[in-house]
C-alpha cells in the first residue's frame, strides 16, 4: 500500500500523517515557551502553523492551525480562549496556505506570495485577538493591551519561520516532503 492512497473525500494517508505531525508541532511549540502578555501569552506556535501551512497547504494548514493552537489553549488553562482561537488560526493556515501555494506546492522561500502570507496572516492574528480580548473582557482598552505583545509576536514567529524555511529548502528537504 502506498502512502498517497486517497480516501472518497481526496485526503491521502501522506496528507493526514502531516497534518497530526503539525498539529503536534504546533500544539508543543506553543506550550513550551511562553511569554506572559496582556490577557495571555506570546509562544513560537505561529512559526510551525506558518511552517505546515507553507508546506502542505491551506488546508493541511488551517486544520492543524486550529487544533494545535486550541489544544495547546486547553492543556495550558486558557479555555476561555479555545473558540476564538480556532477561528483565528483557522484562517491564519488557510491564508498562509493560499498565498504560498502554486497547484498545491509551495512556492520558493522567497516569494512575495509568501511573504505577503506571512504578514497578512500574523496581522489577522493581531487583530483577531485583539478584538476577542476586548470581547471576552468586556472592554476595547483590555483587547489593546495584549496588541503590542502580539505584534512583537507576529514579528518573532515570521523571522523563525523564515529561518527555518530557509534552511529547509537549501536542505531539499521541502522538495522531499511535499512530492
Amino acid at each position: 500500500m502506498t502512502m498517497n492512497v486517497e480516501n472518497k473525500e481526496g485526503i491521502s494517508v501522506k496528507k493526514l500523517v502531516y497534518a497530526a505531525l503539525a498539529t503536534a508541532l504546533i500544539c508543543i511549540s506553543t506550550m513550551f515557551i511562553q511569554v506572559t502578555i496582556p490577557l495571555g501569552y506570546a509562544h513560537f506556535g505561529n512559526t510551525f502553523i506558518l511552517l505546515s501551512s507553507y508546506l502542505f497547504g491551506k488546508r493541511v494548514g488551517a486544520a492543524s492551525a486550529a487544533v494545535g493552537s486550541a489544544l495547546a489553549d486547553f492543556l495550558t488553562g486558557y479555555a476561555i480562549w479555545i473558540i476564538p482561537t480556532l477561528i483565528i488560526k483557522s484562517i491564519m493556515g488557510f491564508v498562509i496556505g493560499s498565498l504560498s501555494n502554486k497547484n498545491n506546492h509551495p512556492k520558493k522561500v522567497a516569494s512575495a506570495g509568501l511573504l505577503a502570507g506571512a504578514v497578512i496572516s500574523n496581522a489577522w492574528m493581531v487583530v483577531g485577538y485583539t478584538f476577542s480580548g476586548a470581547i471576552l473582557y468586556g472592554s476595547l482598552a483590555a483587547g489593546l493591551a495584549s496588541t503590542p505583545g502580539l505584534i512583537l509576536e507576529g514579528v518573532v514567529n515570521i523571522v523563525a519561520f523564515y529561518i527555518l524555511a530557509f534552511i529547509l529548502e537549501k536542505s531539499s528537504f521541502i522538495k522531499t516532503m511535499t512530492r
